[in-house]
């Protein structure tokens, strides 16, 4: 039975991407490695790890090139926000931690705000806060 999920990210400086995701809110996780060849990274109440390796060590493991983030996406990672202002107070820290935002925070159907931002290194992510009072039912 599977237990838990880890996602494995490329990034060119293992340092500079532990740092921004700590500034956003992620817990460093001391269980695994953290060195100057990896991070670990903890999402959320289910605690998601998220492992970043610099990109040679990550092709390594796939057998294959990375996806080149500024040119495509291969994957857009998504995680909640408890409030609206939880949301822009995550986008502040975002742009803070050198981070770039490529959707401004707004409202969507009239019960979902949501924004994204991409980390240093142009991976995608989504955070939204969905308000279930609001969404239409039917």
């Amino acid at each position: 039975m599977i237990k838990k999920l880890w996602i494995n990210l490329p990034v060119k400086d293992v340092a500079k991407s532990r740092e921004f995701y700590t500034a956003i809110g992620f817990k460093l996780n001391e269980q695994y490695g953290n060195g100057d060849h990896s991070a670990s990274v903890l999402v959320g109440e289910d605690n998601v790890n998220v492992m970043l390796f610099p990109q040679a060590q990550f092709d390594q493991f796939t057998r294959h090139k990375g996806t080149d983030t500024a040119q495509g996406s291969q994957v857009l990672f998504s995680f909640d926000a408890e409030s609206p202002e939880e949301l822009d107070s995550i986008m502040s820290k975002v742009e803070s931690a050198g981070g770039s935002i490529y959707a401004k925070a707004g409202w969507n159907q009239g019960w979902m705000y949501g924004s994204g931002f991409c980390d240093p290194d142009g991976h995608r992510w989504n955070i939204l806060h969905m308000d279930f009072e609001k969404m239409p039912r039917g």
